[in-house]
């Protein structure tokens, strides 16, 4: 029961609505024939401030009754059937609504609310046509009306007629050049057809309106991160968190932009501050994970955060992947296969745990255990290729080569296109002495992969290595190096070739810086050895063979080559 207060405001809302509706004339329906005298509270405002009263009390079917008495009475009220339109959408009688906007826009076409309505309902219905050509004429009729510019922007971008958005969003902005959705929107557009430079600008212009516009603020931010500038990233970041402190998505932002430029410490202390405030957030957890595991080594705080983050989402598998890799770190090695184990077939992640899963029992002695889990994968018919690379790669590790070359051919039967693998095999083909085939399968590589820089080198150090077409291999190793200036491999093969046209301090040149970026190498390290022997360098050339050598103990020819050298000198 209403109190005596609700009746009286309830009263007091009555007079009020009937006051506006004939006084200042907002309603817009007929009044009655010429001359008939008919109280207010007999016909349609009587009827219709009824169904505006449900309406606010949330009696959405006694409203409903009240409009459709007042429509019977004014049937023509194009206002009315707007308003009775909404309530029909509300109650899911989208059908019966749209019918009456329908007829709405028929009796007044000029009548801009149902043609707004009737667009939306078209656009939720996905008759994208229809709800274009309303937009069009709310703009034709009254060109001002600024939201049926975003509205039809949006339904071009949803039917990917990017470009019309663009012109509909160029329109509303010189009528409002200051207008916040319509530069968002455009920006929106322009990234939608990879137009990069225009969406940076109406990003900054959108930030410009509205400096605290959070939404465009992070596609700025994720723009900048797409193309590789991260660090412009943070500063944008830093500056919005500067003036709002407490917003949690843009801190979150930040601290993904610094482990991304590998700032490990600053992100770890971003998102610290965080879970201060909230400590459930379980991808904020796994990223501060990820910062203690690459940042400084902190495995046992990075192994607490991806506990919890599976303690609330026990099927987070890349929470579980680095839970046991941060076990492996630590020589946990049991905990850290009984991780990988858990990882489910259906989780993306299935293949390349399995693999690493191989990778800690080889590590461990335990090399058939890891050949038989890899093997299993492939006789389930497995397709993934990391398995069919990865047990190749322990074949040939345990000199198998045979095993090794007939489990790579089977990868390539099911992905004959796989640069991975035909270079594995050319590799493999090498190291048999079967050259000629060697260099086919590295020829395949190029076809798919034109610019493989390995592929390329390999050839040219193939033909380098046995003296053969010298001045092509010298021009196939320098397209190498352009593609791959800091390769030590590559330089090592250039230095390689320069040796075997007897350019010797050419080539002393290059493997010195080889052997600089990679100072574990031992063949580079005997290049180098033979480049100074040849150019009479005695001391030095006795130097680089032994530190050679303690790279590769078991290496005879270098014995040989100190052996040598010796002689003379005793």
């Amino acid at each position: 029961m209403k109190t005596a207060n609700n009746i009286r405001n309830t009263s007091i809302i009555i007079i009020l609505i009937l006051f506006s509706f004939i006084v200042a004339c907002t309603y817009k329906g007929q009044t009655g024939a010429p001359g008939r005298a008919e109280s207010p509270l007999s016909n349609e405002y009587h009827h219709y401030s009824l169904g505006v009263l449900f309406m606010l009390d949330g009696e959405i079917d006694k409203a409903i009754g009240e409009y459709e008495k007042a429509l019977r009475i004014d049937p023509e009220s194009a206002y009315l059937m707007s308003e009775l339109a909404t309530l029909y959408i509300k109650k899911g009688k989208i059908n019966a609504a749209a019918r009456l906007l329908e007829k709405s826009v028929t009796c007044d076409p000029e009548y801009v609310d149902s043609h707004i309505l009737l667009g939306s309902l078209y656009g939720n219905l996905e008759e994208y046509e229809d709800a274009i050509n309303e937009y069009k004429k709310v703009i034709e009729i009254d060109p001002e009306k600024l939201e049926a510019y975003l509205f039809l922007s949006l339904l071009y971008r949803e039917n990917k007629d990017y470009n019309s958005a663009i012109d509909v969003l160029g329109s509303l902005l010189e009528i409002d050049p200051c207008n916040l959705m319509g530069s968002y929107y455009l920006a929106k557009a322009y990234a939608a057809v990879e137009r990069y430079d225009e969406t940076e600008t109406w990003l900054q212009k959108t930030l410009d309106i509205k400096p605290a516009f959070r939404p465009a603020l992070a596609d700025l931010g994720l723009l900048y991160r797409s193309q590789g500038k991260d660090g412009k990233a943070v500063e944008i970041y830093m500056g919005f968190l500067r003036n709002n402190p407490a917003d949690i998505r843009i801190r979150f932002e930040l601290g993904k932009a610094l482990l991304k430029l590998k700032r490990y410490d600053t992100a770890a202390e971003e998102l610290e501050k965080i879970l201060k405030r909230d400590s459930s957030l379980a991808d904020v957890r796994f990223s501060l994970g990820l910062a203690y595991f690459f940042g400084g080594e902190e495995y046992d705080r990075a192994i607490g955060e991806f506990l919890a983050v599976l303690e609330a989402h026990p099927d987070d598998y890349k929470a579980m992947y680095f839970l046991a890799s941060a076990y492996e770190k630590k020589e946990q090695y049991m905990d850290a296969v009984k991780k990988l184990e858990a990882i489910p077939e259906k989780s993306d992640l299935y293949a390349v745990a399995r693999v690493r899963m191989g990778l800690i029992l080889k590590e461990e002695g335990h090399t058939e255990k890891a050949i038989e889990l890899i093997r299993k994968e492939i006789e389930k018919g497995s397709k993934d290729l990391e398995f069919y690379s990865f047990l190749a790669a322990i074949y040939e590790e345990e000199d198998r080569f045979e095993d090794a070359e007939d489990i790579l051919k089977k990868g390539l039967s099911l992905s004959p296109q796989d640069t991975d693998l035909h270079y594995r095999l050319g590799i493999l083909y090498g190291k048999r002495n079967k050259h000629q085939q060697s260099i086919e399968e590295m020829e395949t590589v190029l076809k798919l992969d034109p610019d493989n820089a390995d592929a390329i080198n390999f050839i040219g150090y193939s033909y380098a290595d046995r003296g053969l077409r010298l001045d092509e291999a010298e021009r196939l190793i320098k397209e190498a190096l352009r593609l791959k200036p800091d390769n030590g491999y590559i330089m090592d093969s250039l230095g390689w070739v320069y040796f075997k046209q007897n350019r010797v301090k050419l080539a002393i040149d290059y493997l010195k810086r080889a052997l600089d970026l990679l100072p574990e190498d031992p063949t580079i390290a005997g290049h180098l050895g033979d480049a100074y022997e040849k150019n009479g360098q005695m001391e030095k050339a006795m130097n680089v063979y032994k530190r050679a050598l303690e790279l590769n103990p078991e290496n005879n020819n270098l014995k040989k080559k100190i052996r040598i050298i010796r002689i003379p000198s005793e």
